[in-house]
């Protein structure tokens, strides 16, 4: 069974029609990549997914159960966390009590130690700055920052929103690379990225979303040798 179903799915800002039907599905253990340009509805499938957005239309299911009827907060307690676009870190707060947050609705004092000990090890540099603020962190030790947080909430489903925006070439592929190392350890991961190519080298199926609807779905490998996507999304051709 899938571990998440996307059926018919409609969402709307106002009276701006973002999502029109999307259908996708991610299985136990896979990286998943949705792919597109700006304003195609990426994001907001995302927000869709944890309960951030309401659907008119659709339904999300999650190891077959609807996530339709819990609210935001709720769903991440069923095992759904998301690293949101630009980090959404708690900037006057210190990088432990970040990694504190990500965990606040667990009562598992063990289960949280050894999570928090999996961050630190995914993410040496979070260590050493525990006790920084962390609107004071780089970039880079941000989004390391904002990912630990949604794991130690000890997700199933891990979703992803740009981990690579704003970060240096040098950065980049590190991000990359331990995205592959979490979902090695047992994370399913829904990745949203713009840089196609690295997404596409990491994941194991993809989606390209154009204007709020799925035009095509495929193993990564045959989307990166696709002619559409190398044109539009891979910048070759």
């Amino acid at each position: 069974m899938p571990i998440l179903e996307i059926h018919d799915l409609h969402t709307y800002y106002g009276n701006i029609h973002a999502l029109k039907g999307i259908s996708l599905t991610v299985e136990p253990a896979e990286i998943v990549t949705l792919i597109g340009g700006n304003g195609a509805g990426k994001s907001t499938t995302l927000k869709t997914i944890t309960g951030l957005l309401r659907p008119r239309q659709g339904n999300v299911v999650f190891e077959g159960e609807d996530l339709g009827q819990y609210k935001a907060h709720e769903v991440v307690f069923k095992g759904v966390a998301m690293v949101p676009e630009g980090r959404g870190i708690f900037a006057r707060l210190t990088t432990a009590e970040n990694l504190d947050m990500g965990a606040y609705h667990r009562k598992d004092k063990a289960g949280i130690a050894e999570d928090l000990g999996r961050v630190y090890a995914l993410f040496p540099r979070l260590k050493e700055r525990q006790r920084q603020v962390a609107g004071t962190l780089s970039g880079g030790e941000q989004q390391m920052l904002a990912t630990g947080r949604a794991l130690m909430a000890h997700p199933r489903l891990l979703l992803m929103d740009e981990p690579s925006m704003g970060l240096a070439p040098i950065l980049v592929e590190g991000i990359f690379e331990t995205i592959e190392q979490i979902n090695k350890e047992g994370t399913t991961i829904l990745l949203v990225e713009q840089n196609a190519q690295m997404a596409l080298q990491i994941a194991h199926r993809g989606y390209v979303i154009q204007t709020g609807q799925i035009v095509m779905a495929d193993s990564a490998m045959n989307l990166r040798t696709n002619d559409m996507v190398k044109h539009a999304y891979l910048g070759i051709g």
